[in-house]
């Protein structure tokens, strides 16, 4: 049976998460909520993205309502820390509501802000957990040249996400780097979530890292196809969320619980990569109760909201009206097969 337009938004919730601190300019999280028959799903593409992209999140709400998850590999769940483009001194605050992980994930490239900012906010993490592995997200924000002072200046770094903005771009970045003699992974993340073709990355062999998520992507099931594709050709895979609330990360954790196993040449189970699914420690407030983090890890519980937070953190009425007219523009542009149920 398909899914009505009209039974999905008799089924939809719209909340407003505060935040701790600014992410992505963003001081105010907003997300639509799906309450369906096998679960709970979101949609929340960020305002830049246009109807035809948000209908990925919207197929990614739908499937976690309707179809819920596929069955998973392992219980728990590796997460990375997340530091946004806050000044250093904030650095360790963030850093306490992720104890035991081993990874950090830290902004960078604001468009406020130079490259010393980056340095010192780096600095500061290292200083705080000196043992950590650190990737940065530059969110598109470098040019070739820069990216690579910038790596020059920030590394050692487990991997620069997203250093620029095109495929080629990405490319050429890892051919200097190679030149450079600097050991630097290269991670994808828009040239693949925002990409009329995913795929280019592989063919330009411009990344060694795929960062899928799953609302972008179009669900749980395409990352898994996704990531598949990218492991067989050689590319490592960190499953991370959109600044999702604590329904959002039910799909993340989902993704990365249901990734095939995979084993290194002496047949050791390696488990997935720290996923970047922690970002519900940036909220104030949210809509499940707050996830346990145990040595670094989650348990990839599928989270429902609470009743009381629900009405606590809705939504003006007019942001209501607005995320229910986002999300009849997305629905024109859903694949067919996303309505079946």
């Amino acid at each position: 049976m398909a899914i009505a337009l009209k039974d999905v938004l008799e089924r939809s919730h719209v909340v407003a998460l505060p935040m701790r601190v600014k992410f992505r300019g963003i001081t105010t999280r907003e997300a639509l909520l799906i309450e369906g028959p096998q679960g709970w799903g979101e949609f929340c593409p960020f305002e830049d993205y246009a109807p035809h992209e948000a209908a990925h999140w919207l197929a990614s709400g739908l499937e976690m309502a309707f179809q819920g998850p596929p069955p998973f590999e392992r219980e728990w769940v590796d997460i990375n820390a997340t530091i946004p483009a806050v000044s250093p001194e904030q650095v360790p605050e963030i850093l306490a509501r992720f104890e035991g992980c081993t990874t950090v994930k830290v902004k960078v490239a604001e468009p406020s802000q130079e490259l010393f900012d980056d340095i010192a906010r780096v600095q500061a993490v290292r200083e705080v957990w000196p043992l950590a592995k650190i990737r940065v997200d530059a969110n598109r924000g470098w040019r070739v040249d820069e990216a690579l002072e910038a790596a020059k200046a920030l590394g050692p770094l487990d991997y620069m996400e997203q250093p620029c903005a095109t495929v080629a771009e990405l490319a050429e970045l890892r051919h200097r780097l190679v030149r450079s003699g600097i050991f630097l992974r290269v991670a994808a993340d828009e040239s693949i979530r925002r990409a009329d073709d995913p795929y280019e990355v592989v063919r330009a062999k411009a990344a060694d890292v795929a960062v899928v998520k799953p609302a972008p992507i179009g669900g749980v099931r395409k990352v898994l196809d996704l990531a598949a594709y990218m492991r067989a050709q050689g590319l490592d895979i960190t499953v991370a969320s959109a600044l999702d609330t604590g329904v959002g990360i039910n799909a993340g954790l989902a993704a990365v619980a249901a990734l095939p196993r995979h084993s290194d040449d002496e047949e050791f189970d390696v488990p997935p990569a720290a996923a970047g699914l922690g970002t519900q420690r940036l909220f104030l407030e949210d809509v499940t109760a707050p996830r346990e983090l145990i040595d670094g890890r989650l348990k990839a519980d599928m989270l429902v909201p609470e009743q009381d937070r629900l009405e606590a953190l809705k939504a003006p009425a007019a942001r209501r009206d607005a995320w229910f007219d986002r999300l009849k523009r997305a629905w024109e542009y859903l694949p067919e097969k996303a309505l079946d149920c």
